[in-house]
């Protein structure tokens, strides 16, 4: 079902579940990431609140069906009640220099800060470098992670593991691909393994655990399906979490601290402080981490924000309707 498109969005007549409007976005980025330099979504509304659907563009209908139960999920049902009232959040260096990641870490002012490397086209001497960095502005007590995104082959992931973990590493997220290759590099490495997309794109998450490829499950509510679904996973794998987010705006954020709330345990630092990726935003306060913390709380969209960066596209409105379950 599409309908008419006015001048800031796509808005009456296409609607998710029980007739919540959806409200598309397009928020620039101040760091180019993951390869995309905007972040575009669509929000929905319902009577629990808020819900987002911003799956990234390489992702098909079948996959975006998660994305999509995450959004009514968060609008229509959601979560469950939290079991602490403060989460406590990594920063995060995209793949820049040493010097601007030095003062992004300083400006930040967290304790525990994951470091982008393996970006396409850059040698490795600059992840070398862009990781001492950070371990210089953290000092001795700082704790450093590194996400490859499974750019490496086993022997790459192997001797690059062992030359940046000079700089003391607190594990290393997807630095390989496939199960098979994180379960190799992980039986002769001595940083723990940390897996991400092997765990939110794979057909079956709980692999992960079977294939012994990892120490600790790094989990995103939107790409598992919600809070529910991600708390199922988290039980079943049987491994540390940490929750991450997917480059969201405060609402969808949202969704990923009531995740970190409801888990039994949380032993690590989530990365869940990405706001400040984004050029802007569409509450009037914003979930930005204090002191490396943030507040377990939900804050509602503001009109003015929103529509700030409200934008048309039809094209986000058949995106969310195809999401296929």
């Amino acid at each position: 079902m599409t309908g008419d498109v006015d001048g800031r969005g796509v808005r009456e007549g296409t609607a998710g579940r029980d007739g919540g409007a959806l409200r598309v976005f397009r928020i620039p980025m101040r760091t180019r990431f993951r390869g995309q330099t905007v972040r575009e979504g669509v929000l929905i509304q319902g009577p629990a609140g808020w819900g987002e659907f911003s799956p990234f563009p390489e992702y098909g209908p079948a996959e975006c069906a998660r994305w999509r139960a995450c959004a009514e999920e968060a609008a229509f049902t959601g979560w469950p009640a939290p079991l602490r009232d403060r989460i406590p959040v990594n920063a995060i260096v995209p793949a820049v220099g040493p010097e601007q990641a030095h003062a992004m870490v300083l400006r930040a002012g967290c304790g525990t800060v994951k470091v982008k490397v393996a970006e396409k086209g850059q040698p490795f001497a600059e992840d070398l470098a862009r990781v001492g960095a950070v371990r210089d502005a953290l000092g001795p007590g700082g704790r450093v992670r590194v996400d490859a995104n499974g750019a490496w082959d086993v022997a790459t992931a192997v001797a690059r593991i062992a030359e940046l973990d000079r700089f003391g590493l607190e594990y290393v997220e997807q630095p390989c691909a496939t199960l098979e290759e994180l379960a190799a590099v992980r039986r002769r490495v001595g940083v723990p393994i940390a897996a991400d997309e092997s765990i939110r794109r794979a057909e079956d998450p709980l692999r992960v655990r079977a294939a012994e490829a990892a120490d600790i499950a790094v989990v995103k509510v939107q790409p598992l399906g919600g809070v529910a679904a991600a708390l199922r996973v988290v039980e079943a794998c049987g491994l540390p979490a940490v929750v991450s987010s997917a480059v969201e705006t405060s609402v969808g954020l949202a969704a990923g601290v009531a995740l970190a709330a409801a888990l039994p345990e949380l032993p690590y630092a989530c990365g869940l402080g990405t706001l400040s990726l984004l050029e802007g935003d569409v509450v009037a306060d914003p979930l930005v981490p204090a002191g490396g913390m943030l507040e377990v709380r939900r804050p509602a969209v503001a009109e003015a924000a929103l529509e700030r960066y409200e934008t048309e596209s039809p094209a986000w409105a058949r995106r969310f309707e195809e999401a296929v379950r």
